[in-house]
C-alpha cells in the first residue's frame, strides 16, 4: 500500500522545502548543534529513564512497576511505528523532493512516514510525564525538539513528524496505565530481596 508514497510532497513539501531552505542560511555551528541533537538526543530520553527508576524505587509498588515499564513501552511504541511504515512505505522528502539537506538523505527502502524517532521520543515523554511530572516537563519540550529536528535536517516531511509523535503519545497513554497494574507483583520482588535481610538480624 502506498497511500502517502504519491501525495507525501503535495500535503507539505512547500512547508519542508522552506523549513530545509531556512536551514541552508543557517550558520554552520547551530546546524552542526541540531544534527548533534537528531542523531543522538534519544540518549536524554534514556538517562530521564534511568533517573525515573531511581528516584521511583523506593516509592509505590505503581510507581515503581511504571518506571520498570517505560522502556518497555517505548520499544513497543517503535513497534507499532514500524509497522505503520512498512504499510504506507513513502519514500524520504529528500529523495522524492531533491532539496539540499544538512544531513545526507537515507537511501531507497528508509521508509518516511511516520517518524520512528518522533514516535521513540513521545513515548518516552509521556511515560515520564505520568510517571513523574517533574522529568515529564523536561522531556516533553525535548520530544518537541527531536521531532523539529528530523524536518530541519530534511530526514522527514511535517506530517511524518506529527503522526510520529501522536503514534508514540498514543501507545504510551495506553501501555504505561496498564503497567501499574504489576505493583502488585513489584511489591513481591521486593519483599522476596528484603526477606533474607531481616531472617538475618
Amino acid at each position: 500500500m502506498n497511500h502517502l508514497a504519491f501525495g507525501g510532497a503535495s500535503m507539505d513539501g512547500g512547508l519542508y522545502t522552506r523549513i530545509t531552505g531556512l536551514a541552508q542560511h543557517t550558520p554552520h555551528g547551530l546546524n552542526t548543534l541540531i544534527s548533534y541533537w537528531t542523531d543522538y538526543g534519544l540518549g536524554l530520553f534514556a538517562v530521564l529513564m534511568l533517573i525515573a527508576w531511581w528516584r521511583a524505587r523506593h516509592g509505590a509498588p505503581g510507581a515503581m512497576a511504571g518506571a520498570l515499564a517505560t522502556p518497555v513501552v517505548v520499544v513497543l511504541a517503535y513497534a507499532v511505528n514500524d509497522l505503520v511504515k512498512t504499510v504506507f512505505d513513502e519514500q524520504r522528502p529528500c529523495q522524492t523532493l531533491h532539496t539540499v539537506t544538512v544531513e545526507a538523505c537515507p537511501g531507497p527502502g528508509d521508509w518516511s512516514f511516520p517518524s520512528n524517532h518522533s514516535a521513540l521520543a513521545a513515548a518516552a515523554a509521556v511515560a515520564l510525564l505520568l510517571g513523574d511530572r517533574q522529568l515529564g516537563r523536561i522531556a516533553v519540550p525535548a520530544a518537541l525538539l527531536m521531532a523539529a529536528s528530523r524536518i530541519w535536517v530534511g530526514a522527514h516531511y511535517p506530517h511524518d513528524v506529527v503522526v510520529g509523535l501522536l503514534v508514540g503519545a498514543l501507545v504510551a497513554r495506553l501501555g504505561t496505565p496498564l503497567a501499574r497494574h504489576a505493583g502488585p507483583t513489584v511489591e513481591r520482588i521486593r519483599a522476596t530481596r528484603l526477606r533474607p535481610l531481616v531472617a538475618a538480624r
